[in-house]
């Protein structure tokens, strides 16, 4: 779609996103199956939820370090890293790009290392409101919104300034 802009004459490129591909769900779950983190951007009752995320970490963590880390299941491509004790599991649309959300699931791991110094899995259950807000600055409605570290995190070192003061 090309747009003309008040000030100049100049066409200028709008790029728009297929709103077919994106994020339907954001697990954090540790090496026992637990959920540590949910996020879900698409609509699933709550009461199926919990079905939904153990038959999505069983596909994961039963599979072999050596093998690949997309996955398809059902609706969704799977895609998952293991950080330590945590694995993170995307769950996204067959046309979304799988190595584009890898990469996210590492910059959302830098993010969070950056900000608790050495991110563990204790930062992430007593701060979960924080790694929400970290999350929610990245991915909008399913969609990458932000990558930016200083600028997911602005919102939080403003948050904290005011706690200190």
């Amino acid at each position: 779609m090309v747009e003309s802009g008040p000030s100049t004459r100049r066409p200028r490129i709008v790029a728009l996103r297929s709103s077919s591909s994106m994020i339907k769900f954001f697990l954090m779950v540790n090496k026992q199956g637990q959920t540590r983190l949910s996020r879900y951007y698409e609509q699933v009752d709550l009461g199926k939820r919990p079905a939904l995320e153990a038959d999505v970490v069983r596909s994961c963590l039963s599979r072999h370090k050596d093998e690949c880390s997309f996955v398809e299941h059902k609706d969704y491509k799977l895609v998952f890293r293991q950080y330590a004790g945590l694995f993170i599991v995307v769950g996204i649309t067959d046309t979304e790009n799988e190595l584009s959300i890898y990469e996210l699931v590492h910059n959302f791991v830098e993010i969070l290392d950056k900000y608790f110094s050495r991110v563990s899995e204790l930062d992430i259950m007593f701060n979960l409101d924080r790694v929400h807000l970290i999350l929610d600055e990245m991915i909008l409605n399913g969609h990458v919104a932000e990558t930016n570290k200083t600028r997911i995190l602005a919102p939080l070192m403003v948050l904290d300034k005011l706690a200190e003061g």
